[in-house]
Parts: C-alpha cells; structure tokens; sequence
C-alpha cells in the first residue's frame, strides 16, 4: 500500500499541461497525397525507452518534444530492450499525461515484421503474425487504434499479396488508420504500393533508413532507372527516414573516440563498436567542421540535409535526453542549403574535400549539398 501511495504521489507531482504554444514553430508537412500532416520531426522510441531505461526520463522527453510540436510517436513490438516494453512504457505516459481529448492530437505508429515471440508464427510477413502482433501492441499500449501499421519488413516466404492484405484488413478492421511499409527496396516497394492501391488502402508511407552515410534510397541504378524516393513521389507515398544520425555517429559523441555511455559501447545497442573505424571518425570530423561553419552542430546539418529534399515528409529522431531532443529540434532554425553558407578559402576548401571523401561523393555535388558553397568561385 505504502508503495502504492508513494507512486500515485510522484505522478500526482509530475502532472503536465501541455504547452499552448506547442504548434507555433513546428513545420508541419503532407504524407504524400493523403489528408495527414506530419511534423518535421518525429520523435521514435526505438531506444532508451524499454525496460533497461529510465522511465521517468522517458515521460520528460515524450512530454517536452509534444511542448515543441511533435505529434508523431513511432513504435514497434519488439522496440526495449526488452521486446515489447516501449511499447509497454509508452502506454503508461499516454495514460499518466495524455488523456481526454489528447490522443487526437497525436499519430502514434507500429509495425511488425522482426522477431518477437518463439514458434513458426512469431516475425516476418504472414497475416496471422501481423494481425497477432498488432492486438498485442494495442494492448501494450493501452489503445484502441494506431495511426499508423506498418510491414517493417518484406518477407521473401510469404507472398506480398498476403502481408498487404493483413495491412488492409488492420485498416478496415478500424485498429489502424493507415498501412505503411518500411525496409522495402524499390521492387518489393513498387509491388506492395499497387496492392494495397488495388485493395483500396493505399500506401500512407515508408520507412527507410537514409542518413548522410546511408544513401541507397537515393539509388537510380534499379529497374526502370528510378530511386526509391522517385518510387514513393510518383506514387504519393510519404517518406520518414530512420536512423538519420546514423545511430549517433553523426553527432558530436564521437568527435573524439568512443565514449563510455554511447551506444556503440553498449552490449545491447545496435551500433558496434567496430563500426567506429579511425577513417570513419576523420569523416565525422570532416563534417563537422562543415557544420561549424553554418553554425550549427553535427547533427542539426544532418537532419537539415535531410529534409532539404521535399520528398521527405518527416525525419525520425530518437533521444536519450530532454537537452538532446532540443538540440536536434533546433536544426529547424536553420534549414537552408544556399550559396555562400561557406566563406571561401583554402581551409573551407579542405573541408569540403574531406567531406567528399567522407561520403564517397564528387567534390561539386559535396559542395552544391553540403555547403552549397559556389563552385565557380573556387
């Protein structure tokens, strides 16, 4: 009983308001040709959220980034560690601090595609683990709906027709409002869009992971010589790119090696240690100095580079912290690439070469997207 009071005390304590002035400066964007606006920022809860976390911490940072504008928070079953308890995590802070009529203020999103549970039934694309997994996560999360089901990835045993119609039916069921698909390279892509087109729910969104050192959506050398976001924009898909900071290495963590508390040196991270290569560091280094020069950090330029191409609809953020969430929302305040951002000379020169060395690139298009310093004036 005692520890009963004592939690209802601290929650009691911790009540929140969200802020009035929460969609004065978010940018907001169309998903493709649907009716949904996301913002340009969403905040995922793929780490720091599950039961190794601090719960408390979590509540701060979902109720600060609403306070700034977010509105979509994306999910899935096996997000943790372990499996399932962010999603878990996640159902608690909406019953703690955001009830009434706040739901229908937020796109809440999961998927299923990865392992969750043993046996034959427990991950990739059936319609039986889909729809499964999906009753699960709502009960996890303590909701009737999500926004957003996704396939979160394509299943070369199961028939697409199969995984789209789980989708649709999660749709026509009324425990998801839209069907998305993330993974999907350009043939598996272009398929599942004209199925759930012929179906009549059509593909709200992709997912993929895109980052400054993760470039394959941008790919032109695939059938019909068209990249993935040229799939998505001819056919009025969203696109909301993972991993936009390359799991942390495109931030200021790694300036000088390998911290203690970063992922990369966590068991349980997907980011290993041996990814952190000293030709990688002098890359991340090499745009730094980049960033340094528009005044900004590492990871503002990335997420601005990002979002500087209108097929992008939202960027996908994750945090460990109210101060780093803020940090990242603050690449808003400076989300143009335009002639002269970069003074010229010889060092800045060097920059830029390095830079185009770090993403395996010519130096004029570094420098037409990065800096967008004139290559005339060189």
């Amino acid at each position: 009983m005692a520890n009963r009071s004592n939690q209802q005390n601290l929650d009691k304590k911790m009540e929140y308001t969200p802020s009035t002035e929460r969609y004065s400066k978010m940018r907001y964007n169309r998903c493709g040709w649907s009716g949904v606006l996301l913002p340009a920022i969403s905040l995922g809860l793929w780490h720091n959220f599950g039961s190794v976390d601090d719960f408390e911490t979590g509540r701060s940072i979902i109720r600060r980034a609403f306070d700034r504008g977010i509105t979509h928070f994306d999910l899935a079953n096996n997000y943790g560690p372990a499996a399932g308890t962010a999603e878990e995590n996640f159902g608690k802070i909406m019953k703690l601090d955001f009830t009434g009529n706040l739901r229908d203020e937020l796109i809440i999103s999961s998927k299923a595609g990865y392992y969750m549970w043993p046996g034959p039934y427990g991950e990739w694309g059936s319609r039986k683990y889909l729809l499964s997994s999906l009753d699960q996560s709502l009960k996890r999360m303590q909701l009737d709906y999500v926004d957003i089901f996704y396939s979160h990835r394509p299943d070369p045993e199961t028939p697409l027709e199969e995984t789209m119609m789980a989708l649709d039916t999660a749709v026509r069921s009324g425990k998801a409002l839209y069907a998305g698909i993330s993974n999907y390279k350009v043939p598996e892509a272009k398929r599942a869009i004209e199925i759930l087109k012929q179906l009549g729910t059509p593909c709200l969104i992709h997912q993929p992971k895109y980052s400054m050192f993760e470039r394959w959506v941008e790919d032109t050398s695939q059938p019909g010589n068209h990249s993935l976001l040229d799939v998505l924009e001819q056919n009025g898909v969203g696109c909301i790119p993972f991993s936009p900071l390359a799991q942390g290495m495109l931030t200021n963590k790694y300036l000088k090696g390998i911290p203690a508390d970063s992922r990369a040196a966590k068991s349980h991270g997907f980011l290993k240690m041996s990814e952190i290569t000293e030709e990688r560091l002098l890359q991340i280094r090499a745009l730094n100095e980049i960033a340094e020069q528009r005044n900004q950090s590492l990871a503002q330029m990335a997420l601005a580079w990002l979002l500087k191409d209108k097929r992008i609809t939202s960027v996908l953020i994750g945090a460990s912290s109210v101060a780093q969430l803020e940090d990242n929302l603050d690449c808003l305040e400076n989300p143009l690439f335009t002639v002269g951002r970069i003074a010229p000379g010889r060092s800045n020169i060097k920059r830029l070469k390095r830079a185009a060395i770090a993403l395996s690139g010519k130096f004029e298009a570094v420098v037409r997207h990065y800096s967008s310093f004139d290559p005339h004036q060189l």
